[in-house]
């Protein structure tokens, strides 16, 4: 049985959501929201609440293992900046509370859950209720952060093939698409 933290990392509201693995079978743990966006509070501040929050839900919940999303280059530099600050205070807080982070990009995390690069916000929400069997759709930013920790339970289970001709049927993630 392994527990999976996921995290969608924001400046201003940063989602997580808690999955348990038992063979083939997810069950939904928890999941919400870390909010940072107080009037006036500064950056610093605001980096502060992202790594106790999140360690305080690792505290609570005892997952294994996180998955993050990787930061998105925007149109503007300084909130990519920003969101990478918020992701490495995300980030922080899972290493130096023992977990280990894996990485997926938004096209991977579009692709195991909804089985293509381009589903919206609605579709992915749609996707986490039905997979985790959840009487209501989570909000936008727990849902990414649930999507994450059920793409790496797949992705643990078929582990990433190699790109290219040796991959001879395994499954996994092989030039951008899932192979199975």
């Amino acid at each position: 049985m392994t527990r999976i933290l996921g995290i969608d990392p924001g400046l201003r509201v940063t989602g997580f959501g808690v999955v348990q693995v038992q063979g083939n079978h997810l069950q939904y743990v928890a999941s919400g929201t870390i909010r940072t966006h107080a009037a006036g509070m500064a950056l610093p501040a605001r980096l502060k609440v992202l790594f106790d929050g999140l360690c305080e839900v690792i505290t609570r919940h005892r997952p294994d293992v996180a998955a993050c999303e990787v930061v998105f280059v925007n149109r503007n530099p300084q909130s990519t900046l920003l969101l990478g600050q918020a992701r490495g205070a995300c980030l922080t807080a899972a290493v130096s509370c023992g977990l280990t982070v894996h990485e997926y990009t938004a096209l991977q995390l579009k692709k195991a859950i909804a089985g293509h690069g381009r589903a919206g916000k609605p579709e992915m929400q749609a996707m986490v209720q039905r997979l985790l069997q959840l009487n209501q759709a989570p909000g936008p930013d727990a849902a990414d952060a649930l999507a994450l920790a059920i793409a790496h339970a797949h992705a643990a289970r078929h582990p990433l093939a190699p790109t290219g001709s040796g991959n001879s049927g395994r499954v996994g993630w092989g030039r951008g698409r899932w192979l199975g």
